[in-house]
């Protein structure tokens, strides 16, 4: 079996929720609990869950942009934990990072080929010529102009905008991008186009992406896995297919079932959890969905499950998933939107951005 790309093993990241008078800690927040997956070379793995569930917050360990309070990163089987600050660096031009938003991420006193170039500054020798042709490269790669590096950022939309973003993510040559709810700020027109480009440059450059997000109807189209999260930890991981056909775990039904349906007047089989996510700072014992849960049992509140996978590598963290599942699943809806109909409007049915 080939070694993966990145390798994550239980990972945590908690962070001082409040302090006394004196300094010291009162609370952590468990942003991160125990995070363990595997991203394989090419491959788009999808963290997805509602807000405030830790997906961001993985996405920068994983990159090492803030330090885990355990737990271990592994990148083409080095460790990312005591590197040096060359070793870093190197490693940073491998595995790079596209921003939520587009208007925010980018210096609005810099042009265009000013951000462009500058990656190449920090992670190649190449010549101010090499670096010139290399900045145009990367403007036409993302669909944009060569004149287009003489702009500022205020002087794009925000579509535009993201193709800087991802062409500033591509400029060291990386072998990993993460994600980070990249079409979220943009029109539905325009996501379309911006997915559409992501997954043409996984093909030609063989990226692998982990693709962060909340919008299931986005994730269902570029990924290949899809890893679900609740208040800090993986509660389901499966192929997009397998998923979307059949989900197992009690939370992933619900956000499937809350999926719109494209069809005036559907009904869906609505799968609601009452109450609020518990708080981070002091989530419950056991399973951090029982307290919101249907199916609960006495073992669930005492007992966190394992993240149980069968034959197909389909994992579930709870222990009567067997018993859920056969008592019926939410599906995705056959209404939705194929992917191929979904590349012909972004080519042909909506404006350029």
């Amino acid at each position: 079996m080939n070694e993966p790309l990145l390798s994550v093993r239980n990972l945590k990241k908690h962070f001082v929720g409040s302090r006394s008078l004196l300094g010291t800690a009162q609370g952590h927040v468990r942003a991160v609990d125990g995070l363990t997956f595997d991203v394989a070379r090419g491959e788009t793995l999808a963290l997805v869950g509602e807000s405030g569930c830790g997906k961001s917050t993985a996405g920068r360990l994983v990159l090492r942009l803030i330090e885990p309070t355990s737990g271990s990163v592994r990148f083409e089987g080095e460790n990312l934990e005591g590197m040096s600050a060359s070793a870093l660096r190197a490693f940073r031009a491998k595995a790079q990072l596209i921003f939520q938003d587009p208007y925010a991420s980018l210096n609005p006193r810099m042009t265009v080929g000013d951000t462009l170039a500058e990656p190449l500054l920090l992670h190649t020798d190449l010549s101010p010529a090499d670096r010139t042709s290399r900045v145009a490269e990367l403007l036409q790669t993302v669909g944009l102009k060569v004149e287009h590096g003489q702009r500022y950022p205020h002087e794009f939309s925000g579509g535009q905008r993201q193709r800087i973003a991802i062409a500033r993510a591509l400029a060291p040559a990386p072998k990993l991008i993460v994600c980070d709810e990249p079409v979220s700020a943009l029109d539905v027109s325009i996501r379309a186009q911006v997915l559409n480009l992501l997954q043409d440059l996984q093909q030609k450059f063989g990226l692998a992406y982990i693709f962060i997000s909340h919008d299931l109807s986005v994730v269902r189209h570029i990924a290949d896995r899809i890893a679900v999260m609740y208040l800090g930890r993986i509660v389901e991981t499966a192929s997009a297919v397998d998923l979307f056909a059949g989900p197992r775990h009690p939370y992933s039904q619900a956000l499937l079932s809350a999926i719109p349906i494209a069809q005036p007047g559907a009904v869906r089989d609505r799968r609601l959890l009452p109450g609020d996510p518990p708080s981070p700072i002091n989530p419950p014992p056991g399973c951090h969905l029982s307290p919101r849960c249907p199916h609960v049992r006495d073992v669930c509140r005492t007992l966190q499950p394992p993240l149980d996978a069968d034959a197909s590598h389909h994992a579930t963290a709870c222990h009567h998933w067997r018993d859920i599942a056969s008592s019926g699943t939410v599906r995705a809806s056959a209404d939705a939107p194929s992917p191929e109909l979904i590349r012909l409007f972004a080519r042909f049915g909506a404006p350029t951005a």
